[in-house]
């Protein structure tokens, strides 16, 4: 009787333990074949399509989410790291960090329509549907701008490669991770300039990056060392600094639970819980695949999207996780 009710007790435990958990894997979609690196995502909502930048194996990978398959590779690409889908004119942005290319495809035809050279690491990709413009950061310090024509049409120069970046909705602000140089730049899209730059301490390798304009904060990972910095947009201050999974290259904020998702290539997704807009804790560090460091949250869909390489006999895989109340 003792060990059966020993058993009852550990199995509620592990039952609560797991129901407890923010995240919990739905399912997890296979990549026959994709070799080496990925990189960064992007999302057709309504079409359910997942695209996905094969990095190191030169190619783009198109998933069908409701069949959960793989359904389309465009291959003969040069290191694809920044990727963007446009739903209103159904186009799709792929930045190549091997030749310094955009390129631009139809993604219903996937046949491709336009190549921009900006000379050396195209990288991210984010896009403006106000102004109708996608910016490509590139090279040894720069910003790019591109109209809805495909037209190359202006440039905002830095000091240093840009990683991650994102752009206000209510201001002509980007805001800009340049690692190198071990800060974050302001710059207004409107002028072309840098107007703030905001240093991270002794915080290094700062990549990923996320916004939550609505309560004036800046999330930024670095990697030397693991930490999310959590800076005051209006003053340009860290209010805090709390520790989180290490090689970290992609962080979300979940602006419907509060929360902050940060995949990093250690093996983990760090989930920090917004207790005020001045506090931050690490509500769990959901234990994924080691150098599984990109990934995609999707709010329309309500879906995490974890980029996981091949290792072994272990085929590259999209996880598909869920949020949990």
């Amino acid at each position: 009787m003792r060990t059966l009710f020993i058993l009852l007790v550990a199995s509620v435990a592990l039952s609560w333990g797991q129901a407890a958990k923010p995240l919990r894997v739905e399912k997890v979609i296979e990549m026959p074949d994709v070799q080496g690196r990925i990189d960064h995502l992007s999302i057709d909502v309504k079409g359910e399509r997942l695209f996905v930048a094969a990095l190191g194996n030169n190619t783009l990978e198109v998933i069908d989410l409701k069949a959960g398959k793989r359904a389309k590779t465009i291959g003969q690409l040069k290191e694809p790291q920044g990727i963007r889908y446009v739903p209103e004119t159904d186009r799709l942005y792929l930045a190549n960090g091997g030749d310094g290319s955009v390129r631009i495809f139809d993604a219903s035809s996937y046949a491709p329509l336009k190549t921009l050279e900006f000379g050396d690491d195209a990288d991210n990709l984010r896009y403006d549907p106000v102004r109708k413009r996608m910016y490509v950061g590139y090279g040894s310090g720069a910003l790019g701008e591109i109209d809805s024509e495909g037209n190359k049409v202006s440039d905002t120069k830095l000091d240093a490669h840009p990683e991650s970046f994102q752009l206000e909705k209510d201001s002509p602000r980007i805001y800009v991770n340049l690692p190198k140089s071990r800060k974050v730049v302001v710059v207004d899209r409107e002028k072309h300039a840098v107007t703030a730059k905001w240093k991270t301490g002794m915080a290094y390798a700062n990549y990923p990056m996320a916004l939550d304009e609505s309560e004036h904060r800046l999330f930024v990972v670095t990697r030397l060392p693991a930490r999310l910095l959590v800076f005051d947009t209006n003053t340009g201050t860290i209010i805090q600094k709390v520790a989180a999974v290490g090689d970290c290259d992609d962080v979300f904020y979940d602006s419907k639970r509060k929360r902050i998702y940060a995949s990093g290539g250690d093996g983990a997704i760090s989930v920090f819980e917004q207790n005020h807009p001045d506090r931050y804790t690490e509500l769990a560090r959901i234990a994924t695949v080691k150098g599984a460091r990109t990934s995609f949250f999707s709010p329309e869909l309500d879906r995490l999207f974890l980029a996981v390489r091949r290792e072994g006999p272990e085929p590259a895989a999209i996880q598909v996780f869920v949020p949990v109340n």
